[in-house]
């Protein structure tokens, strides 16, 4: 139907809305009726003429010379009539033949007669923050309405003075698709018809101050290759073939299975080539990343952030793009592909996820109507003085919104099975990173963010309740009490907490000449006097090769035989300790170079038999690992670990036990950390009769010396170490050792 107009607009109004000041353009423009007249206004910007294609008539539409670009058709009452009918039958009722300046004719739907897209249930979820789901009303849609295909565009700027949408399909520079801003909600929308997947566009706003702005769509799904920064409009058409792993996964509880993460960075995890710089597509590291993380025992691959982002050195962690992956390596429907590809393979998938702050580019959520919307407007609490980027202004419903929608946009519509959320710390203090006088204290005084605390309060509740077997992952890096306790105790409601005291703590031992360790033999077991606090996860990340760090192995003291025997011990020691465990890759085989993140992984070290043997380690760890319940049931339970031998410091010996949920399983754990084999070490034992070695790293097929107890040990019923039994063993040098009850190896 026509929409309300007292009469042809005025040549004020046509003026208005030609420099972008006016907010609802259908008011003006489209099909229109008082009373016996009619007309049908478009604006065509550098057109010569105008033709209404009645189905029964063709109108030439009159040029307003007081407003260049506007065309008028004047209608009889018949042709009015006509108009009107079609249009209240739920079709299209003309069409416009637009004349050029090279002699060209186009026809031209006219989206001006076209009623909104959005309804008041979506207006009214969107306005007061609940609508989970945005991701299905904002952005860029492909549809059929009215019976016409085309794209519905909608998008958030409440303190715009205009907003109109320009791509390939219209002209960049044309402000010919004024939008529509619906009520009071700050939604601008309008359906492009004959617009389809694959269009470029942008919003085109237009600041209160009448300065004009070109903006990615915060809400797309698909956008251009970087450097450039178009959206893309896009449409899924993937079938996904998971459904069983989906289903499996909502009915077991994470945190009492098994868990190895493999840490990758997809741009430099395997190149085309040796020398070709060239990265994988998804494609092709679905295929080859799910058949090595699955041949290596991982459960999982937690990758880097994919959302979109500008600059490539950023490694993914300043997004531009929420709701798109990065076209660096395909389509979306291609990361579709490459996740149900790992599924198969039977591996779940993390992705790293960033609502701490974003980047300042012009062209994305940085003033993104020309005032401080998602971020807050006093750099005191929206700059992030570390990276330089924004914050989110985290007690704005609609941002808040906007946030909890795009952790569930990465769960449903792409099936990952969790999210690390990175630097929470950040978001959790108002004085992160910041000198006195340079924050703003919280409503009662403090330094905590209450509004982001709130938020992820939110955000965790509502991921579980749609999700309870997806995995929320915090990298917390400070003492914050409740990370990863629930909601309803007064927690953040997080699965799980990255353990980042115990990578420090466990990679300063291990920096440490064996000679003196024993000055720092707390530092190794320190993290016991806390481990139940949370739900820790202990990683070895990326953060730990970078920066001039060193990689893992460079970081271990000694010759190169040493350095290796070191790090297989510590490898030993981080899967047994409680806790489940996450390795970047390339540490696997003890890559040797600092990682860098322009260049493949040295995959030819491989050819070299300690960096091969320290990978059927890590594949070794992860098989016992996955088959020995004891190892995981209770990580997070103090009554699945027990010392056995913590204080032996003068040794560098320490060694503890750990049992399965019903006790009716456990495995010893043993680490020499020092150069010198120690022959007959009496260690105490849950119970008599025989053990067998499932593990020793010191093993020749890991590279290793292969001393240790011939694979078989026998208890003696000696009390030792406040167990009821103990044997006389061999400790290789710098190695650990599993040992489990000999009924229960097989």
């Amino acid at each position: 139907m026509s929409a309300v107009a007292a009469a042809p607009p005025s040549p004020e109004a046509l003026a208005q809305l030609a420099a972008g000041q006016w907010r609802d353009p259908h008011r003006l423009l489209g099909f229109h009726r008082r009373s016996e007249l009619g007309w049908i206004l478009s604006f065509q910007p550098g057109a010569d003429a105008v033709t209404v294609m009645l189905p029964t008539a063709h109108v030439k539409a009159a040029a307003q010379p007081a407003e260049p670009g506007f065309f008028m058709a004047q209608l009889t009452a018949a042709q009015a009539d006509e108009v009107e009918g079609i249009l209240g039958s739920g079709e299209l009722a003309y069409r416009l033949r637009v004349s050029l300046p090279d002699a060209t004719e186009v026809d031209r739907l006219d989206p001006y007669c076209l009623p909104p897209t959005l309804g008041p249930t979506d207006l009214h979820l969107l306005g007061e923050g609940n609508d989970h789901r945005l991701y299905r009303h904002l952005g860029a849609h492909p549809r059929r309405h009215q019976g016409v295909d085309g794209t519905a565009f909608a998008v958030w700027a409440p303190n715009a003075a205009g907003v109109r949408v320009v791509g390939d399909f219209s002209g960049w520079d044309s402000p010919a698709l004024p939008m529509r801003n619906l009520d009071e909600s700050g939604i601008w929308e309008l359906f492009v018809p004959g617009v389809g997947p694959g269009a470029l566009y942008k919003f085109w706003i237009r600041h209160n101050d009448s300065s004009w702005a070109y903006k990615s769509d915060p809400v797309a799904q698909s956008m251009e290759l970087p450097p450039r920064t178009a959206s893309r409009v896009t449409l899924s058409s993937f079938n996904w073939t998971d459904q069983a792993w989906m289903e499996a996964r909502e009915g077991v509880d994470p945190l009492s299975q098994p868990v190895s993460m493999y840490e990758v960075h997809a741009g430099s995890w395997r190149h085309r080539g040796e020398s070709s710089g060239q990265p994988l597509s998804y494609g092709e590291l679905g295929e080859q990343l799910g058949h090595y993380a699955s041949e290596m025992g991982f459960t999982h691959v937690e990758l880097m952030p994919l959302g979109e982002h500008p600059f490539g050195g950023s490694w993914g962690y300043q997004v531009s793009g929420y709701y798109a992956p990065t076209a660096r390596y395909g389509s979306p429907d291609d990361l579709r592909q490459m996740i149900d590809t790992l599924h198969r393979q039977g591996v779940g998938v993390i992705l790293d996820w960033v609502p701490g702050h974003f980047p300042r580019d012009d062209f994305a959520l940085s003033r993104f109507d020309g005032t401080a919307l998602y971020e807050h407007l006093d750099p005191r609490m929206g700059l992030h003085p570390d990276w330089g980027t924004a914050i989110f202004n985290y007690g704005r419903r609609e941002v808040r919104n906007f946030l909890v929608a795009n952790a569930l946009y990465w769960l449903e519509e792409f099936h990952v099975d969790g999210l690390r959320v990175d630097a929470v710390a950040s978001m959790l203090y108002l004085d992160y990173s910041r000198k006195e006088g340079e924050w703003l204290p919280n409503r009662y005084g403090g330094r905590e963010n209450l509004e982001a605390i709130d938020f992820i309060r939110e955000l965790n509740t509502l991921v579980y309740q749609a999700h309870p077997g997806a995995l929320m992952i915090a990298e917390e890096s400070t003492s914050w009490p409740g990370v990863s306790h629930p909601t309803y105790t007064g927690g953040l409601g997080f699965g799980m907490k990255w353990n980042m005291g115990w990578m420090h703590d466990t990679l300063d031992y291990f920096g440490h000449d064996p000679v003196h360790r024993r000055f720092h033999h707390n530092t190794l077991t320190f993290s016991m006097v806390y481990a139940w606090s949370e739900n820790f996860l202990l990683p070895l990340s990326h953060d730990e090769v970078v920066h001039g760090k060193g990689s893992l192995l460079a970081r271990m003291p000694g010759d190169d035989w040493r350095k290796f025997a070191n790090l297989r011990a510590l490898y030993g020691y981080q899967w047994a300790h409680p806790g489940k465990q996450l390795l970047f890759m390339g540490s696997e085989w003890g890559q040797r170079a600092e990682w860098d993140a322009d260049q493949s992984l040295d995959w030819f070290l491989l050819e070299h038999p300690l960096h091969r043997g320290m990978q059927l380690l890590v594949r070794d760890l992860n098989r016992v690992y996955r088959h020995e319940p004891a190892l995981y049931e209770r990580d997070f339970d103090p009554s699945g670990f027990r010392w056995i031998d913590a204080s032996n410091a003068d040794a560098n010996v320490i060694a503890f036990v750990r049992y399965s949920a019903a006790r009716d399983r456990h495995l010893v754990c043993v680490c020499n950390l020092s150069p010198v084999p120690r022959f007959g070490y009496r260690l105490g034992l849950p119970e008599a009769g025989a053990y067998r070695e499932v593990l020793n790293s010191d093993s020749q097929f890991y590279g290793g010396s292969n001393l240790g107890s011939l694979g078989l040990i026998q208890s003696d019923g000696r009390p030792w170490h406040g167990l009821p039994s103990s044997a006389a063993i061999t400790l290789p040098p710098l190695a650990t050792v599993w040992l489990v009850p000999e009924a229960q190896a097989g």
